[in-house]
C-alpha cells in the first residue's frame, strides 16, 4: 500500500529547501510506491534546483488527490522572496503557511505524516507569529493539550517533560500530575508508535545528584517519585543526570524522560548529530523532523548534510505503518 507524504519547507533562507531536494533526490532513485510531497514555494524550489544543480522531476499540483510516485509533486505556495543566510519577515510567514498546510492535509486524512524542514524562531516573531516552535502550532492545531516532545534514534529514545521555556520557570512547571501525563504519552507512543510491547523507560531527576534525597532540592522526592509509583515496573529513577549517562544506562531503557531540555538535548545530539529525529508524540496525526536548526551560516552553500531528513522520514514510515495495523 503506497503512503503520502508531505514535507515542509521550513525557513526558506536556512537549509530546508536544500536537504529536501537532496533527500528527493535519492528517494526518487529507489521507485518507491509511496508519495512525496513537498509544500514550497515555486520560485523557491526552482532556485535551489538550479543551485544544486538537481534535475528532479516534478509536476505543479493543488490537491494531494492529484499526487503521482516516481516524481516530486510540488504543491505550491505563494512565491517568497529569498534572503538566504537571515531570518526575514517573509521566511517566517512561509514556513508557516507550509506547516499550517499541512497540518490541515493531515486532518482531513488524506495524506499519512508530515516531515517538517527547521523553522526560525525569530523569523516567526518577525512575521506576528507568537509560538515557540513549531511542536506548539502542531499541539494547537490539533487541539491536543497533552504532547510530548520526543527525540527518536537507533543509540537512544528520549522525552521532555517541559519543553521551550527559561531554566528559571523548570522547577514550578513541574508537577506529580504533569510528569504522570509524559510518562503516559511516552508509554503509549512506544507501544503504539514504535511497536515496543512492554516498554521500559528510565526518569531522570531535575537536581545535581537527584536531589541528594532533599538536601539539594526537593523536587524528586515532592514531584518526581510520586508521579513514578504508579507505573510500577515499566518506569525506574529518579537517576542522577550525569551518571545515567557516563555509566551508559540509557541503553537499558526503550526510552528517558528529561525534566527539560538540554538535559535530555545535549547528550542526544552527541550521539546523533547528524541522524537524529525530532517527533511530537500524542497527537491525532504523524510528524516528524531532523534534530538540528535552520544553519543559515551554511545556508545557499551546498554543504548542508540531509541524512537527519531521511532518518525523520523513515521514522515517519515506520510509525504510519505501525499506526496503520493497529487501525485495521
Amino acid at each position: 500500500m503506497n503512503k503520502k507524504f508531505l514535507f515542509t519547507c521550513g525557513d526558506i533562507n536556512g537549509i530546508g529547501p536544500e536537504i529536501s531536494l537532496k533527500l528527493f533526490n535519492q528517494l526518487l532513485k529507489k521507485k518507491s510506491t509511496d508519495h512525496f510531497i513537498f509544500i514550497c514555494p515555486l520560485n523557491v524550489f526552482e532556485y535551489y534546483q538550479k543551485s544544486l544543480k538537481t534535475k528532479l522531476e516534478y509536476k505543479v499540483i493543488s490537491n494531494v488527490s492529484e499526487s503521482e510516485q516516481n516524481i516530486i509533486n510540488l504543491l505550491a505556495l505563494n512565491d517568497s522572496q529569498l534572503n538566504i543566510g537571515k531570518p526575514t519577515k517573509s521566511s517566517g510567514k512561509t514556513a508557516y503557511q507550509s506547516l499550517i498546510t499541512a497540518i490541515e492535509i493531515l486532518k482531513a486524512k488524506t495524506a499519512d505524516a508530515v516531515i517538517t524542514s527547521p523553522v526560525s524562531k525569530h523569523a516567526f516573531a518577525l512575521a506576528g507569529i507568537n509560538y515557540p516552535g513549531q511542536t506548539e502550532i502542531l499541539a494547537t492545531e490539533c487541539n491536543s493539550k497533552n504532547y510530548l516532545m520526543m527525540f527518536l534514534s537507533k543509540k537512544m529514545n528520549a522525552a521532555l517533560a517541559t519543553i521551550h521555556i527559561p531554566l528559571k520557570d523548570v522547577s514550578k512547571s513541574l508537577s506529580i500530575n504533569l510528569i504522570k501525563v509524559k510518562i503516559q504519552i511516552l508509554l503509549d507512543s512506544l507501544k503504539k508508535d514504535l511497536g515496543i510491547d512492554k516498554p521500559k523507560i528510565g526518569v531522570l531527576g531535575l537536581n545535581p545528584h537527584a536531589g541528594e534525597k532533599g538536601r539539594i532540592g526537593n523536587e524528586e522526592k515532592d514531584k518526581i517519585i510520586p508521579a513514578l509509583i504508579s507505573f510500577g515496573e515499566y518506569v525506574s529513577g529518579p537517576f542522577v543526570p550525569d551518571a545515567f549517562f557516563a555509566n551508559h544506562l540509557h541503553k537499558k531503557f526503550d526510552a528517558v524522560l528529561g525534566m527539560y531540555h538540554d538535559q535530555i538535548l545535549i547528550p542526544f545530539k552527541m550521539m546523533n548529530f547528524n541522524n537524529g529525529v525530532n517527533f511530537t508524540a500524542g497527537l491525532p496525526i504523524i510528524r516528524t523532523s531532523p534534530d538540528h536548526g535552520t544553519a543559515f551560516d551554511i545556508a545557499g552553500k551546498g554543504r548542508a548534510d540531509y541524512k537527519s531528513l531521511l532518518a525523520a522520514f523513515r521514522y515517519a514510515k515506520i510509525i504510519s505503518t505501525n499506526r496503520s495495523k493497529i487501525e485495521r
